[in-house]
């Protein structure tokens, strides 16, 4: 791990660093007080750091919306970290790659011929990826600044493939990540096939919480039967609605972070709440 910078961010005491592993970079935020609490974010670039967002200025603005929810709940906001696609000029679906359920697409699910996103199943990096998030970035962040992990407070969070990132997450390994946020899940990229296979693959209700959502506008628009599928299979594998599952639709609302942004503290309730 090698750190590159240190910057704040307006309502935010302390300082996000920025560090590298294996040329990935990775944004991470504590707060001053000993927290017990873990968020691991997708697409780093969109959750600390107005510079680098996919539309300038426009963040998850996650941090102040995790201090916020946890002075309610009367806590300590949780360490987040946020880890960057590897998305480049040169390899542009990189994030494709990085994000894209790997043993699922590569079991036989095809990918739906009109999306946008090319994905050349050989490449899929996304086993790799969730590996080096699990296996080095927690556990070195963790030993830099003395937080101890515990896996019952511990929860993934994306939005669009980071979505589908964030439940495949807690697929791989329901041992350590407890909680799913997942916004606006990209479920056209496999459409019905990809939806009965990756709910299918979460733990068994009971030790588990999974957060969903989905807009009305724009992109989000077309997942409406696929998530109304997933909807579906959650509360059929035993999961109980307002309980350890919560699916949520937006209205007005988009395919962007302006929009996840401002519904954003009702998944972190979920989770923080005991």
């Amino acid at each position: 791990m090698e750190r590159i910078k240190r910057f704040q961010i307006r309502g935010v005491p302390g300082w996000v660093t920025r560090v590298i592993f294996e040329d990935r970079t990775v944004d991470y935020w504590a707060p001053d007080s000993k927290t017990k609490h873990l968020l691991v974010a997708h697409d780093g670039h969109n959750v600390f750091d107005g510079h680098t967002s996919t539309h300038k200025n426009k963040t998850w603005e996650m941090a102040q919306s995790a201090i916020r929810v946890s002075e309610d709940l009367g806590i300590t906001p949780p360490l987040i970290i946020a880890v960057f696609h590897s998305g480049t000029k040169k390899e542009p679906w990189g994030r494709a790659l990085d994000l894209s359920p790997q043993d699922i697409f590569q079991s036989g699910i095809a990918v739906t011929p009109s999306t946008k996103v090319k994905i050349p199943l050989e490449k899929l990096n996304g086993n790799a990826y969730l590996d080096l998030i699990t296996d080095q970035i927690i556990p070195a962040i963790s030993a830099e600044i003395n937080f101890q992990v515990n896996p019952v407070n511990t929860a993934m969070i994306g939005s669009s493939m980071g979505g589908l990132a964030t439940l495949n997450g807690v697929a791989r390994r329901p041992d350590l990540y407890k909680t799913a946020l997942a916004f606006s899940p990209h479920w056209t990229i496999g459409g019905i096939p990809l939806v009965e296979s990756l709910i299918n693959a979460l733990p068994k209700p009971g030790k588990h919480k999974i957060w969903m959502s989905r807009g009305t506008k724009g992109l989000d628009r077309e997942y409406k039967p696929f998530q109304d599928l997933a909807d579906e299979l959650m509360l059929k594998n035993g999961y109980h609605l307002h309980r350890d599952f919560d699916s949520k639709v937006y209205e007005r609302t988009g395919h962007n972070e302006k929009a996840w942004a401002k519904y954003l503290p009702t998944a972190l309730k979920l989770w923080l709440s005991e």
